[in-house]
């Protein structure tokens, strides 16, 4: 191993004693002999060899050891088994421009941070802002230097996508060589993360288009243009291609491109057995294109009805279009109103006043207010004289705003054990409970479910919030069993919730099909902690139409009488039925 590795894996366990808060002056000593090392002189290896590294001016016993080992093997047992003693996350925080180990140690011991992901949601929940040493400037630089840091991740989250992807094609639409346009790939599909953008366009003059998107203020850089396609990354830092075919070739093109290649594959074998045959270019019997204005004639080609492409992943959609079972999907307009939403109460940017207003115009009917709960002392959770003071505050904005209905909650803390945060006394003071994990994630997968279907016994919790807890691009959830989960949420008529943050989109739409075949009440939250992230039902609609959810499936599809009687009556514990 020459002298500039060494160095640099003697700087990287300087860092990692930091993280770790070690005495300061013994990673001065590592941080000194990195330099030490980089500007020797004389070969590193022929000193350890001939035994003189000692005689170096600043690398002591301790060093000479550990240095010797990393050069004659190639390996230093020291510097694995510290790496391995560190979350891999928090090494990767130190790319966060300002961000060093001190304050990444306060992070992780303080609110338990470990990834880029869990340290961007805890700065959307306002976490940051009241830590010490920190404070909201410091929150604002470090969401800025995730941003930057995320430009070359390689994955995003839809909502950061589709914002982009959306903007391309109201400039492309501006152009006159355009014929139609579409989204295409898993950003077309509603995946969670994305990659990278497709489109599908159609025109008479291919190079003219491609040459008019290279061209736009968005792109950075064009990595390949051609008469027919064009690959160019945005400023975000995704990668965008555009593909372009004929108009007649267009519906087809479309359809190819959308994907998946699962669901595309059973199209083809279906069109097979009918003695077609099916590509990106047609639908073709023998040599002849059976004509399509349009993607609903591609699937009535094939004696198909019309299959929304969040639906199209090979999970039975191909064969609920042949019988006429497709869902009738959720709509955003379906939405009636919204629960979990955070105030400066607790972690919120806005107070309660300033939700309510929003609201109205959004033009909900309800709004479900829910702060964090005393066990979230970092996101300012509510001790019970905060709960009497913002009960009183709702109870006044009632009268002031006859036309909305708002409902007192709390996000109220699942303990380890499966108890709740708050005395039954408490928590009957509300018009409705979530009941949620912060803590504690490292558990077995029948610890963690029974401590979830403890929760759920508990008479006073109407949601269970973010199931699985994970953070996406940052934390896997906790290992479930969903079908426990799903029975004991029948069992004890508690909804579950579909978190529509970006960053969650949790529950999973792989399990949203299953809730819905059982009859589990979805519903779908913002977890809000400002006025714009109330838009982000928006998103949770897409993920429960991908989990072929319809509005009958969905809570917050109610109006206003029709959930105050189902909260009133969960309070009360009469039969309710979903």
């Amino acid at each position: 191993m020459d002298k500039h590795s060494v160095a640099m894996i003697l700087k990287e366990i300087g860092l990692l004693l930091e993280l770790k808060g070690e005495n300061p002056f013994k990673s001065r000593a590592y941080y000194n002999g990195a330099r030490t090392v980089e500007f020797l002189e004389e070969d590193l290896e022929i000193l350890v060899k001939e035994n003189k590294l000692r005689d170096i001016k600043g690398i002591g016993q301790a060093l000479n050891e550990k240095i010797t080992e990393l050069v004659l093997t190639g390996s230093l047992k020291y510097y694995d088994e510290l790496k391995a003693s560190i979350p891999q996350g928090l090494m990767e925080m130190l790319n966060i421009p300002g961000l060093g180990p001190k304050k990444i140690k306060v992070l992780h011991d303080e609110l338990a941070i470990s990834s880029i992901a869990d340290l961007e949601y805890a700065c959307k929940e306002n976490r940051l802002i009241e830590l010490k040493g920190f404070g909201p400037k410091s929150q604002e630089n470090i969401l800025k230097g995730i941003e930057y840091l995320k430009r070359f991740q390689g994955q995003y989250y839809y909502g950061e996508a589709i914002a982009a992807a959306e903007e391309i094609l109201e400039e492309l639409k501006k152009s006159p060589h355009l014929g139609e346009i579409s989204l295409a790939g898993s950003i077309r599909r509603y995946k969670e993360i994305v990659k990278d953008i497709d489109m599908v366009a159609s025109s008479n003059n291919p190079g003219e288009l491609t040459r008019y998107m290279s061209e736009l203020s968005q792109v950075t850089d064009v990595i390949a243009l051609g008469e027919t396609k064009a690959s160019v990354k945005l400023c975000l830092g995704i990668n965008l291609d555009l593909r372009v075919v004929k108009p007649q070739e267009y519906p087809y093109a479309v359809h190819h491109f959308t994907g998946s290649k699962e669901h595309n594959t059973a199209m083809r074998h279906r069109a097979k057995t009918m003695g077609l045959k099916m590509n990106e270019y047609g639908i073709f019997r023998g040599e002849q294109r059976i004509e399509c204005a349009d993607e609903i004639e591609v699937f009535k080609a094939l004696d198909l009805e019309y299959i929304p492409p969040e639906l199209r992943e090979n999970l039975g959609e191909i064969e609920a279009a042949g019988s006429g079972k497709l869902p009738d999907l959720v709509k955003p307009s379906d939405l009636k109103g919204i629960f979990h939403v955070h105030t400066t109460y607790s972690d919120g940017s806005n107070t309660l006043e300033e939700m309510v207003q929003a609201c109205i115009e959004l033009g909900y009917e309800y709004l479900g207010i829910t702060d964090h709960s005393q066990s979230a002392f970092y996101a300012g959770g509510l001790k019970e004289e905060e709960i009497r003071r913002q009960q009183e505050e709702i109870s006044r904005l009632k009268e002031k705003y006859s036309q909305i209905d708002i409902l007192s909650g709390i996000e109220s803390e699942i303990k380890s054990d499966g108890s709740l945060d708050y005395s039954q006394e408490v928590l009957e003071t509300f018009d409705f409970v979530i009941a949620s994990v912060h803590s504690n994630f490292k558990m077995t997968r029948e610890k963690a479910t029974q401590r979830l279907i403890r929760a759920m016994e508990h008479p006073m919790v109407t949601m269970l919030g973010h199931p699985t807890g994970r953070i996406l691009l940052g934390r896997e959830g906790y290992p479930l069993d969903m079908e426990q989960i799903f029975e004991a949420a029948l069992r004890h008529k508690v909804i579950i919730e579909l978190n529509a943050s970006p960053a969650r989109l949790d529950i999973d739409w792989r399990y949203l099909k299953r809730a819905g075949e059982l009859g589990v009440l979805i519903a779908i939250n913002p977890d809000a902690h400002r006025i714009q992230e109330l838009q982000d039902v928006i998103h949770g609609v897409k993920i429960a139409r991908k989990g072929w959810l319809e509005a009958k499936d969905i809570f917050n599809c109610r109006g206003r009488h029709d959930i105050r009687y189902y909260l009133a009556a969960k309070k009360k514990g009469s039969g309710l039925t979903n």
